[in-house]
């Protein structure tokens, strides 16, 4: 199956009072489903007028909602309503809220230039400029650059879209002379034969005039079966974890090389963290996350060195967010992957967690 779609002069609905739950008419989005027999996935396609995600923060591709494998759900929905009126995320008597531009799921990536899109600060108030993954975007003001704020989408690129029985690939043809920003994007959601493993590959060729400087970052949205970060779920990297910003010492701690839930997060419970101690190798690109209550978890390999981990929770998921840099001078290609290994194991019980 192939598809094309061409998304230009596209003004996002921000008089809208509320978007509303996403899987209540999960139906309604265009998706594929893809399986490689041990693994079940449906990944949600780029579309201006009925997808999934339509704001521009996150890349339009690649959003996986939901993946099954042995019975366990990694990832769904995390919030029960869509509110544009809403800054970032917030709480109502039906539970989570969160912004259009926020609402992403699965792995969910994101790319920025020093914290902002490719050339935000050249642009003048009503020029453009480029977010790669969403398309050429207009800058409403002389106010700062805020990735949780939607903006004006002047022209989306072009969209084509292959799928096979395994496989969703994903291409998006851009160039906005006005910047001198222009690029073919290319991502495969992958299901490998014979084992629980999906493969995101990515290449990002510069055709424009001006090099990209950009990080790339997965946002992974666990939200495993539903249930709360707390108890049981650990965070383990190939290094020992330093930070200048310790979680909330209630709720999470970090032990060496592991960060560690030790309550449940409810109510408007937040632990947020940014870790170092990575060297600028690939080895340490190699986080497992798993819940030990439940007996299953991920791998998470990149071969990029990382250049920035960051960790944000709540109490309906938890996101731990590896990022990788990359400079592509014109005419150049930059390519990336990213592996993710999904397993279950015996559930430990409380005294298994205590004698280790």
């Amino acid at each position: 199956m192939q598809i094309a779609l061409r998304t230009a002069q596209i003004t996002l609905a921000l008089g809208v009072a509320a978007w509303f739950l996403p899987t209540a008419s999960a139906a309604d989005f265009p998706s594929a489903e893809i399986s490689n027999g041990q693994i079940k996935a449906k990944v949600y396609l780029p579309d201006a007028s009925n997808g999934f995600y339509r704001s521009t923060r996150f890349d339009w591709s690649g959003v996986i909602g939901s993946l099954e494998y042995k019975g366990h759900q990694f990832y769904g929905d995390w919030f029960q309503k869509i509110d544009a009126a809403v800054y970032d995320f917030n709480y109502d008597g039906t539970g989570v809220v969160s912004a259009p531009f926020t609402a992403m799921v699965g792995p969910g990536e994101e790319f920025n230039t020093a914290g902002k899109a490719l050339g935000f600060d050249e642009a003048n108030p009503g020029g453009t400029f480029v977010k790669i993954g969403v398309g050429v975007l207009r800058k409403p003001d002389d106010s700062k650059f805020d990735h949780s704020k939607t903006y004006e989408i002047v022209d989306g690129g072009k969209w084509t879209v292959k799928k096979t029985r395994d496989s969703v690939e994903f291409t998006q043809e851009l160039s906005d002379p006005a910047t001198g920003y222009g690029y073919l994007y290319k991502k495969t959601v992958r299901l490998m034969p014979g084992k629980p493993e999906m493969v995101l590959e990515h290449s990002l060729k510069n055709t424009g005039t001006k090099p990209i400087d950009s990080t790339v970052y997965d946002h992974n949205f666990w939200t495993l079966d539903n249930l709360a970060p707390g108890p049981g779920l650990v965070i383990r990297f190939p290094f020992q974890l330093q930070t200048t910003h310790p979680p909330k010492s209630d709720f999470a701690e970090i032990r060496g090389n592991e960060f560690v839930y030790t309550k449940a997060l409810a109510d408007k419970d937040r632990v947020t963290s940014t870790f170092r101690g990575y060297r600028d190798t690939t080895a340490d690109y190699d986080i497992r996350v798993e819940n030990q209550k439940v007996g299953a978890g991920v791998r998470i390999r990149g071969n990029r060195p990382l250049a920035n981990v960051v960790l944000w929770s709540i109490r309906t998921v938890m996101a731990i967010e590896p990022y990788i840099a990359m400079k592509i001078e014109p005419g150049d290609e930059f390519t990336w992957k990213l592996t993710y290994d999904y397993y279950t194991f015996r559930p430990k019980t409380e005294m298994d967690r205590t004698d280790n």
